[in-house]
C-alpha cells in the first residue's frame, strides 16, 4: 500500500490521479475530508480507503507492514496565517511524527517542503544542505517548513529513503478550493473572465519594470512526474528544489493567460499594498542542478505550454484532473 497525506488537496489529488494512470490503485488517502469543494478533487480517483488525519498514526501502527511508501503532502499552507501554534502542530509536529514513524518502520518517505524557506533570497536558491540553517523565511509558514528541514537533517536515524521537495510556484488543475492561496494563473483567469482585464502590481524597486517581478512557476503535472520518478528511482536521499529553473515575469503569465483564453491582453497596474511592500519578493528561481545530477532529465512545461493546457482543458470547462 501507498499513503498520500493531504490527498484531497491540490498536489495530493494530482498525485493520486497520476498514480492511478500508472496502474497504481492500492492507495490510502489521508486528509480531513470535511471540505466538499476540496473533496471533488477525488472524484473518479481509485483508492483503497480514506483515513482521517488525526487517526492516521494509530492506523499506521496496526498496518505498517503493508505500507511500502508514504507521500507526506498534507500541511497548513496559508502564508497569511500568523498563529505560530497552528504551524507547530500541523506542519512541524505532524511531520516530525511522520519521520519518526517512517524511520521506525523503515518506510520510504517523500515530504513537501517549500520555496518559502528561501525568504527574500538573500542566500540564493541553491538546495545545498549546508545553507539551510542560514535561511530566513518571511512568514511562519516558511519558518515551519525550514524548521522541519533543519530538524530532519539533524536526525541520527532516518527512513531508508527520503526526499524533501522545495516546491516553487505550483499552478494547475484541482486548486479551485484554495481561495486566496490559489495560483496567480487561477486568479488571472477569474479576473479576466469577470472584467476583461488583469491587474498587476507596479514595481517599487529600481531597475525592475511594472510587471517585471518574476517567479519560478511550475505546472503541477511536472511536479507529480518528478515525485513519481523519485518514488521509482530513489536516486539519493536529501532535500531538492522543485521548480523549472527558469524565472518568468508576471507580465509573461498575464499575457499567456489572455492568449490561452483567445483574448487580446488588457493589463492595468496598481500599487503593491503597503503592508506587504517591504516583504514582497521580486525574484525566485530554483537551482535545479541537484535533481538533474541525480538523474532526472525530463523537460518541464514552459509557462506558455502549462497555462495553455490548464486554461483550455480545465479552467474553461471547470474540469478536474
Amino acid at each position: 500500500m501507498i499513503i498520500i497525506t493531504g490527498a484531497a488537496g491540490f498536489i495530493g489529488s494530482n498525485l493520486t490521479g497520476y498514480l492511478n494512470a500508472q496502474g497504481i490503485k492500492n492507495i490510502i488517502l489521508v486528509d480531513l475530508f470535511g471540505n466538499e469543494l476540496k473533496n471533488r478533487n477525488l472524484n473518479h480517483k481509485q483508492f483503497l480507503e480514506k483515513i482521517h488525519r488525526d487517526e492516521f498514526f494509530q492506523w499506521l501502527d496496526q498496518h505498517h507492514q503493508e505500507v511500502k511508501f508514504i507521500f507526506h503532502l498534507g500541511a497548513r499552507t496559508n502564508t497569511a496565517e500568523f498563529d505560530i501554534s497552528v504551524f507547530e502542530r500541523l506542519n512541524l509536529g505532524y511531520s516530525r511524527k511522520m519521520w519518526s514513524a517512517c524511520s521506525k518502520y523503515e518506510i520510504p518517505l517523500i515530504y513537501a517542503s517549500s520555496a518559502a524557506t528561501y525568504g527574500s533570497g538573500e542566500f540564493g536558491y541553491l538546495d545545498d544542505h549546508a545553507l539551510i540553517k542560514d535561511l530566513k523565511p518571511l512568514n511562519p509558514y516558511g519558518d515551519s517548513k525550514n524548521d522541519f528541514d533543519k530538524w530532519a537533517l539533524d536526525q541520527p536515524v532516518s527512513p531508508p529513503f527520503w526526499a524533501g521537495l522545495k516546491f516553487f510556484n505550483v499552478y494547475g488543475p484541482n486548486e479551485y478550493h484554495k481561495d486566496r492561496m490559489a495560483s496567480v494563473v487561477l486568479h488571472a483567469f477569474h479576473q479576466i473572465s469577470k472584467t476583461g482585464s488583469m491587474k498587476l502590481f507596479r514595481s517599487h524597486k529600481e531597475g525592475i519594470p511594472d510587471g517585471g517581478q518574476s517567479r519560478d512557476f511550475i505546472y503541477v503535472k511536472d511536479v507529480v512526474q518528478v515525485i513519481y520518478w523519485l518514488f521509482l528511482s530513489r536516486a539519493g536521499s536529501g532535500i531538492y528544489n522543485l521548480g523549472t529553473g527558469k524565472a518568468r515575469t508576471f507580465l509573461d503569465l498575464a499575457r499567456s493567460t489572455f492568449n490561452a483564453m483567445d483574448l487580446e491582453p488588457a493589463i492595468e497596474y496598481i500599487d503593491t499594498p503597503s503592508d506587504i511592500r517591504n516583504k514582497y519578493q521580486y525574484f525566485t528561481e530554483a537551482r535545479m542542478e541537484k535533481l538533474h545530477k541525480a538523474g532526472y532529465n525530463r523537460e518541464f512545461h514552459s509557462l506558455e505550454q502549462g497555462i495553455n493546457d490548464y486554461v483550455r482543458n480545465y479552467l474553461t470547462e471547470n474540469k478536474y484532473y
